[in-house]
């Protein structure tokens, strides 16, 4: 059965405060997007995906897959003006290059320490569930706050989970979610939803339910400047 990882390099890392997009940012004398890439190269993963910002899949060919030997990326395509616009292309992506696709990876280019036994669990329950996105249990009390920012109430810490990625789906179920979505998209908006991960989809566009796999409190997404250097630390 073949594998597919979808990573999504367009960020432009505005909350970085850098005019290099975070994921061609350097920790320790490589940048934040080969070590993602190392991960999926070193794993069960067949097939990779890279999706850049427009304009830039010269650069991502050049500096990172030809410079580091990604032997595993079979395209570089342009992302969209929203996340999920980018995962779209992606997926459209897979269509072309990996037609015989049953499970995808789709992966957040700026967390680098995604691991090989994360990338297991998540294939073995994919299996079962169809349907999983990584994520750990929250460490902090949560509050739901009304319109006004006053504390609305309390969910229960136990039931709550911080998601991360990558999120796995068999890759049918995936694509026809995100087909429903970009049609019905405008009048999504109008309604004020936002879709904020892979997981949202497919929630809203299939009866699947989405299992929660154990990820790792490691598995930061690089954001900040301060995630950087809680990225040399965790290397």
């Amino acid at each position: 059965m073949s594998t597919t990882a979808i990573v999504l390099a367009a960020g432009q890392g505005k909350r970085m405060g850098s005019k290099v997009a975070k994921q061609y940012l350097l920790i320790k004398d490589k940048p934040v997007l080969y070590y993602t890439l190392k991960a999926f190269e070193n794993s069960l993963i067949n097939k990779i995906i890279v999706v850049t910002g427009s304009g830039e899949e010269e650069y991502c060919k050049r500096e990172i897959v030809e410079a580091y030997g990604f032997g595993k990326v079979v395209a570089i395509v342009s992302g969209g003006k929203e996340r999920y616009h980018s995962v779209n292309k992606g997926l459209e992506a897979v269509c072309k290059y990996v037609p015989d696709c049953k499970y995808v990876f789709i992966h957040d280019g700026a967390r680098p320490f995604v691991t090989e036994e994360i990338i297991q669990r998540a294939y073995e329950q994919v299996k079962k569930s169809k349907a999983c996105v990584v994520g750990m249990p929250v460490k902090d009390t949560i509050k739901i706050a009304d319109e006004e920012g006053f504390a609305k109430n309390t969910p229960n810490r136990n039931l709550v989970w911080a998601v991360q990625t990558p999120q796995v789906f068999e890759f049918s179920l995936i694509k026809a979610a995100y087909e429903k979505l970009i049609e019905k998209e405008n009048s999504l908006k109008q309604q004020g939803v936002l879709i904020t991960d892979d997981a949202m989809v497919a929630e809203t566009f299939t009866e699947e339910k989405v299992k929660l796999v154990e990820g790792s409190y490691e598995n930061i997404k690089i954001t900040t400047p301060e995630d950087l250097k809680i990225a040399e630390v965790l290397l």
